[in-house]
């Protein structure tokens, strides 16, 4: 019995040491990172790509507890979060704040080993997504504009670590995902729109699930489309699309286009989540795209 209830209580630490660090976020934000090593990399280097999955690890995993922190008693308002580790007792408010505090330190040293301008980036992202825009959530819409920056660092914290320079390439791929996370965060904000209400959160531009909100999303969408394709255009260094990788983005772009669209015209919860499934799965098969082309390039 005693056995049963040790490997019930080790089970029950580990989920929610996973969701105090929001692994499966955590995971795709390695994994932008990892698809922008590639692209900047000329020589694939794996235990830089192994350190900057480790140390990319360590660093979202503390934004998110130090976001968990500041926001337990908000996350107790609202169904989807009442159940994380703090909100609902499971685990101390110290614990997390070791948690915190540890991959922090951690995650700074093992990305300054990669070069320290991926350490400053990652510090930088830290302290954006913690200190600035976690408070702006109660407060103003315009927190989703300043959580964007932390959101679009990833992608191009993977070329710097490749090439420990900052350039119009990763520029272009901080823009990309810049742009992205506008309509990405804005349909999560509409889908969930009642629970965020609950917690005294301000995701959508105008506050409503209205017109205004759903043209926005509209347009950033667009944007979204079209920074993608400026690769394939050859004003960009080395980060460079070929037409046929172009048109691949383009179809896919024009897919989330119409999920915007369609939250446009029917404005409903449903038609916001399927713009969210629609965004996370561009932004993914982008990256593969950008990857895929670079090598196949120097293959062919």
């Amino acid at each position: 019995m005693s056995n049963a209830r040790t490997h019930t209580s080790s089970v029950s630490v580990l989920s929610d040491f996973k969701e105090i660090t929001k692994m499966r976020l955590a995971i795709s934000v390695v994994f932008s990172s990892v698809a922008g090593y590639f692209l900047g990399a000329e020589v694939i280097d794996f235990v830089t790509v192994l350190l900057l999955s480790i140390g990319g690890y360590l660093m979202v995993g503390a934004s998110n507890a130090y976001n968990q922190i500041i926001e337990r008693d908000l996350d107790a308002l609202m169904d989807r979060t009442k159940n994380r580790p703090l909100p609902a007792g499971r685990m101390s408010v110290t614990t997390a704040f070791t948690i915190a505090s540890v991959f922090t330190i951690l995650g700074l040293i093992v990305l300054y080993i990669i070069n320290p301008k991926t350490a400053m980036f990652g510090a930088i992202s830290i302290f954006l997504y913690v200190s600035v825009y976690t408070p702006l959530k109660t407060k103003t819409p315009l927190s989703v504009f300043v959580g964007a920056f932390p959101g679009a660092i990833p992608f191009m914290l993977g070329w710097v670590a490749a090439t420990g320079d900052f350039s119009i390439e990763p520029g272009t791929l901080f823009m990309l995902q810049f742009f992205w996370q506008f309509p990405h965060f804005w349909a999560i904000g509409w889908w969930l729109y009642d629970d965020y209400k609950k917690g005294g959160f301000f995701m959508l531009p105008t506050g409503k699930r209205d017109k205004g909100t759903a043209v926005q999303v509209v347009l950033y969408s667009i944007w979204t489309v079209l920074v993608s394709l400026i690769p394939a255009f050859g004003v960009t260094g080395r980060l460079y699309l070929t037409p046929i990788a172009a048109g691949f983005i383009l179809l896919l772009g024009l897919g989330m286009l119409y999920y915007a669209f369609r939250l446009y015209k029917q404005r409903t919860a449903q038609a916001a989540k399927k713009l969210m499934f629609a965004s996370v799965s561009y932004i993914t098969l982008l990256q593969i795209i950008y990857v895929l082309d670079k090598f196949l390039r120097q293959w062919i």
